[in-house]
């Protein structure tokens, strides 16, 4: 699977009002969409091809049409991309991914969806962060891609949270590396969401707390950090991070200190957060994910309440 992610902060280029307008979206053809995802799964033969990675996991049939409405750098190397799918049979829950269908490029992308389902509900809005690769569909989002390019997207994926009103109320321990962040801050995002229905309206899903263990090389790397931050100071009570750096050499800067740890993620740092109550959710580099799921397991946290998506 792919993902995206370093970069420049800056805001979206292009107003969402002006070039976000469904109105303004150039739908595909059912029968376009169905030769632009016959014709990318006929010509993928590569054994680390998205859709053979993922052969096996369930995905939704219904493939939209999208458009770029918006684009930045998270980082020097991640690029975030905004999209509009007007399709209103499209939804996703907080984790999954999307196959990324670019018409002339045979390969097909896989990238985590890295906003919350509320953008979605409220705005026929996505967001993905995708890395310099050189994977074609990478490739394409970084030399190509251009505000109003138009693509088609399906979701799948097995790793989610999507409790319902009635569900116990859990904690989340959410795991990341690198740029494994996106579907776990997808999932931090739709938390908050959460927490705010259930200040408003005193209704909902009762989530627990929430906290974020994410590493990267340096400061720069650490995707998202505002907006991590920002639901941090907005839920003090509810929402923490521990941001690990592993190769720092510039000095860290006074907002951030308080929340940087250098050095990994601990074994033992996981271990004080276990509880009946608390689910973990791990994405990042294989070694990293199957080290910190054989950790919980040996610790006796059932496999139930141990998800985890692998990043290649």
């Amino acid at each position: 699977m792919a993902c995206a992610a370093v970069g420049v902060p800056g805001l979206f280029r292009g107003s969402v009002g002006a070039i976000c307008t469904q109105a303004a979206l150039l739908r595909l053809t059912p029968s376009a969409l169905r030769h632009l995802t016959l014709s990318s799964i006929m010509k993928s033969k590569r054994k680390t091809d998205h859709l053979e990675r993922t052969a096996d996991v369930v995905r939704r049939e219904v493939v939209s049409a999208a458009k770029v409405c918006g684009t930045a750098y998270e980082s020097p190397s991640v690029k975030r991309l905004r999209l509009l799918v007007a399709d209103k049979d499209f939804s996703f829950k907080a984790g999954q991914w999307v196959d990324f269908f670019i018409p002339g490029v045979s390969v097909v992308g896989g990238f985590s969806i890295c906003s919350s389902p509320r953008l979605l509900e409220q705005e026929r809005m996505i967001d993905l962060a995708v890395k310099y690769t050189n994977h074609p569909p990478a490739l394409w989002i970084h030399n190509q891609c251009t505000l109003d390019s138009e693509v088609a997207v399906r979701v799948g994926g097995e790793f989610f949270f999507d409790p319902q009103p009635a569900d116990t109320s859990r904690n989340l321990v959410l795991i990341a590396g690198g740029v494994g962040i996106n579907p776990l801050l997808s999932i931090l995002r739709h938390s908050a969401d959460l927490h705010r229905a259930q200040a408003d309206k005193g209704s909902g899903y009762a989530m627990g707390t929430v906290k974020l263990f994410y590493s990267a090389k340096n400061t720069s790397e650490l995707l998202f950090k505002k907006n991590i931050l920002d639901l941090v100071n907005e839920f003090p009570e509810k929402i923490a991070c521990s941001l690990h750096v592993t190769k720092q050499t510039t000095q860290i800067s006074a907002e951030l200190k308080p929340y940087i740890t250098e050095g990994r993620i601990t074994e033992k740092e996981i271990r004080d957060h276990i509880s009946k109550e608390t689910l973990f959710y791990i994405c990042g580099p294989p070694p990293m994910t199957d080290f910190f799921s054989k950790q919980l397991e040996n610790s006796h946290v059932p496999k139930e309440h141990i998800c985890f998506e692998k990043w290649w």
